[in-house]
């Protein structure tokens, strides 16, 4: 008899502190090894501290961190909701010749990152009154 796993989801409202992204990635290390899922850590911790950070460091109020299962066993979807509806460019579209930063630049290339590690991304901006937007981002073995 096959068993078939329960679809699953996990979110973890944040607060604006600089503390929250570490303590997000610590939180998607515990649920992935909790679904038998570790060896998942490393691509999906990197999705969560870019798109964690990005919603850091260009919002002002509180985010979450949202996990859940795919419909494809063993993938992955790691999502975050801030309350700012507008995208950041570059997430949707691929840059501009000459666009992409350098290797050795520290900043601003988080977002050129999830497009390179994630095999497919994408965002929702939210209507309503929460609003804002979420950025997600599947991987798979």
């Amino acid at each position: 008899m096959a068993t078939v796993s329960p679809p699953w989801a996990y979110t973890l409202q944040l607060p604006h502190d600089p503390r929250a992204p570490g303590i997000a990635r610590a939180t998607l290390r515990t649920v992935l090894a909790a679904h038998d899922l570790s060896c998942l850590v490393p691509t999906a911790e990197l999705l969560a501290s870019e798109l964690l950070t990005n919603a850091h460091l260009h919002t002002r109020g509180s985010y979450a961190l949202r996990v859940r299962s795919s419909a494809e066993p063993g993938r992955l979807r790691v999502a975050v909701w801030d309350s700012d509806s507008r995208v950041p460019p570059g997430f949707t579209a691929p840059p501009a010749a000459g666009r992409v930063p350098p290797e050795s630049a520290e900043n601003g290339r988080g977002l050129h990152l999830v497009r390179a590690c994630a095999d497919t991304w994408g965002v929702h901006v939210l209507e309503g009154a929460r609003g804002g937007k979420l950025l997600w981002a599947e991987c798979g073995p």
